[in-house]
């Protein structure tokens, strides 16, 4: 089962790209609800490069990584990469009102579709409330 979720960043491509793929970055935007953060990234920005995120529960209950390899890296364009036995691929696609910004991932099993959906488009809404509050700030 394929899921995709997508947003329209009012943003230039190089400041969404960087957000994207800029581990300081990456700890502010990748949560799915307020009771959560994410407390350590990597990001090795190259085919085959492996990249990790620490998502964990605010009060400490419960924590998982997030974590894959690059297989395919098209800067300001495109990402694919591998998590477990699963793929996914985010898309960046510059147009007048901003970039709209496109991830399509292997669903799993244990949730239902609409679960997954719903979280990534969390996190993927959080993803651009941080870019444009950083272009507002400056």
């Amino acid at each position: 089962m394929k899921i995709t979720v997508s947003t329209l960043v009012a943003a230039p491509i190089h400041a969404v790209w960087q957000a994207y793929t800029t581990p300081e970055d990456i700890k502010v935007w990748n949560t799915a609800s307020p009771d959560w953060h994410t407390t350590a990234a990597t990001v090795d920005l190259r085919p085959g490069g492996l990249f990790s995120s620490r998502m964990e529960a605010k009060d400490g209950s419960f924590g998982f990584d997030f974590a894959g390899q690059y297989t395919e890296v098209i800067p300001l364009q495109r990402l694919a990469y591998v998590f477990g036995e699963r793929a996914g691929v985010v898309e960046f696609v510059p147009g007048p009102a901003g970039v709209t910004v496109t991830v399509t991932f292997d669903g799993e099993p244990t949730h239902s579709e609409e679960q997954q959906r719903s979280g990534w488009q969390a996190i993927l809404d959080n993803f651009k409330c941080h870019v444009t509050g950083q272009l507002a700030a400056s």
